[in-house]
């Protein structure tokens, strides 16, 4: 077993069989080789944490989840780095960005799928061929961001009027 204590998730102990290996790394981590997959077996977002930075976990889910009938086509030689001789070997996530203070402006990227060979747990991050799929694909219909989005400023302005009533209430104890 191995432990990394971890930003996100405090500390998580690994078999080695749940460690995915990336021979290239993922781009923009391209020194990151080992990862672990961790979160709620509930919930289809999961985090791929890099076992060489406990700072670095970026989240992913199924394409199905976004999209039902999701079908990338990959390269050949791609399988290849993969050791897979057919897609049946292959699981595919997707790279969610959430941007900060943003949530409701989650995009998802579909061109790139990260593709796992789960029976040997070598993993890439792939361009796929099919030209359909957006690298920020929004996650959200308009009317699910904009409710969203009303609820967070609503929460914000909350938390504003409460610290002022707070301050209002200790100025005149102090006094």
């Amino acid at each position: 077993m191995k432990e990394i204590n971890t930003t996100r998730f405090g500390t998580l102990e690994m078999s080695d069989e749940a460690i995915i290996r990336f021979p290239e790394g993922i781009p923009g981590f391209e020194n990151h080789h080992e990862w672990v997959i961790a979160g709620d077996d509930e919930n289809p977002v999961k985090w791929m944490q890099s076992l060489k930075d406990p700072d670095v976990a970026l989240p992913v889910a199924p394409p199905s989840v976004v999209i039902t009938a999701y079908n990338a086509k990959l390269p050949e030689s791609d399988l290849e780095v993969l050791e897979s001789k057919s897609q049946d070997d292959l699981a595919m996530l997707v790279v969610l960005s959430i941007p900060p203070k943003e949530p409701w402006n989650i995009t998802v990227n579909l061109r790139a799928p990260i593709v796992v060979n789960h029976a040997r747990q070598i993993a890439k991050q792939v361009i796929a061929i099919n030209e359909e799929y957006d690298v920020r694909h929004l996650l959200f219909p308009e009317s699910t961001r904009a409710m969203m989005k009303s609820r967070y400023e609503k929460e914000i302005a909350e938390e504003a009027e409460a610290e002022k009533a707070e301050k209002t209430a200790s100025a005149k104890g102090d006094a």
